[in-house]
């Protein structure tokens, strides 16, 4: 039988491990799911829940945002200038410039149900330093010069979006160091640590964040955000634990998993490398006011969400209907999608970005929520459906 060129490229793809375009958090490799093929339905304001009631000034400075990477663009032009007359503190006038200028469509899933799975993620503090010691062992890395990446959208247009990450191994790209292997320290690594940090699991869940803060010995906060990441695949170790029976399934939050870190040390990193995926970091300047989202701004706190980008544009608002983390109390609320996520996989599916500090850890670490979605669409898109 014989077998096309891009068959041959999507066997390729899938030992190479690809991964999606740039992104602040750990990506999976394209290859190993299909593209999401949601219906969007057009929708009605008064279907969104609490809109004519919900005060939109919070969300306000997550439109900014948007407008500082979408303004350029044919659909935003004048959608961005006429927000810059609204006042900011005007909930009535910001109802009436989304009513004026989008359209709600209901996200659908392939499988027609509507409900899908909302988490949280934060930026956490981690205490470190520049140098190593016994207290300080756990190396934070910036990206290493021999990892390459590859656009292969210039000769398969089908694979827009997708490069591929790897290293070479004398004349032929081979799959970069998995998690396993970086942590055994590779001579590629060497001399590319930013930070040393004293906890393992403190470094392991701030790679799942994608960015976080460092305190230093003399008080000192240094801001991080992702750099790039090895190309393997994200694999979550609470559904790990879940499957070999140490943690039963509402004790699987980050809390649970750090618990049970701090019980099995022995067994820790035999559990950790079961998550192939490893992501490297940056320095960012103190001046960001936030992380760095995918879209290339800083996040707003409690109103930016990380979606799935083949599903929902990045910088679009996004009305969320869902529940305060583990609580039946409602959380509905117009969200900006600007940014992405390893775990962020399908068509009603979002990580709900809950700031700095211990408040935002909990609640992250705890929300599991089910949620209904809404992208509001410029006035004459039609959504893609893919």
């Amino acid at each position: 039988m014989k077998v096309s060129p891009l068959s041959l490229l999507f066997a390729l793809l899938t030992g190479l491990l690809l991964s999606a375009c740039q992104t602040t958090r750990t990506l999976p490799p394209a290859a190993q799911a299909e593209k999401p093929a949601p219906t969007f339905i057009a929708s009605r304001w008064e279907m969104l829940p609490d809109w004519d009631k919900l005060d939109l000034a919070p969300s306000w400075a997550a439109l900014q945002q948007s407008c500082r990477a979408l303004r350029s663009r044919a659909n935003w032009q004048d959608i961005c200038s006429a927000a810059d007359h609204v006042d900011a503190n005007d909930a009535a006038a910001q109802r009436s410039f989304y009513e004026t200028w989008f359209k709600p469509f209901q996200i659908v899933n392939p499988d027609g149900s509507a409900q899908g799975l909302i988490t949280g993620y934060y930026e956490p503090l981690l205490k470190g330093s520049r140098h190593k010691s016994d207290q300080f062992r756990y190396p934070i890395y910036a990206a290493p010069d021999d990892l390459i990446e590859v656009d292969l959208s210039s000769t398969y247009p089908q694979l827009k979006g997708m490069r591929l990450r790897g290293r070479l191994q004398g004349k032929k790209i081979v799959p970069y160091f998995n998690r396993a292997e970086i942590d055994a320290e590779p001579a590629s690594l060497k001399g590319r640590e930013l930070f040393w940090v004293e906890n393992p699991i403190d470094l392991f869940f701030l790679q799942i964040q994608g960015s976080g803060r460092i305190e230093l010995e003399d008080g000192t906060r240094i801001k991080i955000g992702y750099a790039d990441q090895n190309g393997h695949p994200y694999v979550s170790i609470g559904k790990k634990l879940v499957d070999a029976g140490e943690l039963k399934l509402e004790q699987a939050s980050m809390q649970g998993i750090k618990d049970w870190a701090d019980k099995n040390p022995d067994r820790l990193a035999a559990l950790l490398e079961q998550n192939p995926s490893y992501v490297f970091f940056r320095e960012l300047p103190d001046t960001l006011s936030a992380p760095l989202g995918a879209l290339g701004v800083p996040l707003t706190n409690e109103y930016s969400i990380a979606v799935d980008p083949r599903t929902i544009p990045l910088g679009s608002p996004v009305f969320l209907a869902t529940t305060q983390p583990n609580s039946t109390e409602p959380l509905n609320r117009l969200m900006y999608a600007q940014d992405t996520g390893g775990a962020i996989k399908g068509a009603v599916r979002a990580d709900f970005f809950w700031g700095f500090g211990q408040l935002a850890a909990s609640q992250a670490g705890r929300m599991k929520q089910s949620g209904r979605m809404w992208v509001l669409f410029p006035n004459g898109v039609q959504p893609a459906v893919n």
